[in-house]
């Protein structure tokens, strides 16, 4: 279960994307989080003592036909044994900040952060989410992807309290466009 770790030091622009309900809403599915990591920013750090790169300035985190877009990420990751290049690498953990967007296909999700488990599949997002797919909208406090049954829920609230994370309500709302029938 090997993950390479790409570093590349170009600004790119994002994209968006995630899907709300239906047999569509699977796009996330059995997503391949074992795929190469691809990494683009203005600025990358190596902390290879406390094995992490932080990357900050117009971040973009390709996978499988994954983007991620933030201000700012951290990367967690281990050297196995025996390696010593990047095919030593393992990427456990992504913590992204900052006006964060995850697409694939024509789904979007976005929140303040988000932290995405490599090793659970997981994709977490905190503070002012929001799921879109065409004109489909949810919003919410917290988001969460699993990338191996491609299910997303959203809350009302990112935490047990209030703060800036939690919807104005501290409900999930959304619209639904309703296909047009003939009677």
């Amino acid at each position: 279960m090997k993950r390479t770790l790409i570093l590349l030091t170009t600004g790119i622009a994002g994209a968006a994307g995630v899907m709300i309900a239906g047999a569509d809403a699977q796009v996330f599915r059995n997503h391949d989080s074992n795929a190469p990591v691809n990494f683009t920013a203005d600025r990358i750090e190596v902390q290879d003592r406390a094995d992490r790169v932080v990357v900050s300035g117009n971040v973009v985190v390709t996978q499988a036909g994954m983007t991620l877009n933030a201000a700012r990420m951290t990367v967690a990751y281990r050297n196995q044994p025996g390696g010593s290049d990047t095919s030593g690498i393992q990427i456990d953990r992504i913590d992204a900040s900052g006006n964060v967007v995850v697409t694939k296909a024509d789904q979007t999700a976005r929140g303040n952060v988000a932290i995405y488990d490599l090793n659970a599949k997981l994709i977490t997002m905190l503070g002012n989410v929001a799921l879109t797919q065409g004109s489909n909208r949810l919003t919410g406090g917290r988001l969460v992807m699993d990338l191996n049954s491609g299910r997303t829920t959203v809350d009302g609230r990112s935490s047990g309290g209030t703060g800036a994370g939690t919807s104005p309500s501290g409900r999930v709302s959304g619209t639904f466009t309703v296909p047009q029938r003939n009677n």
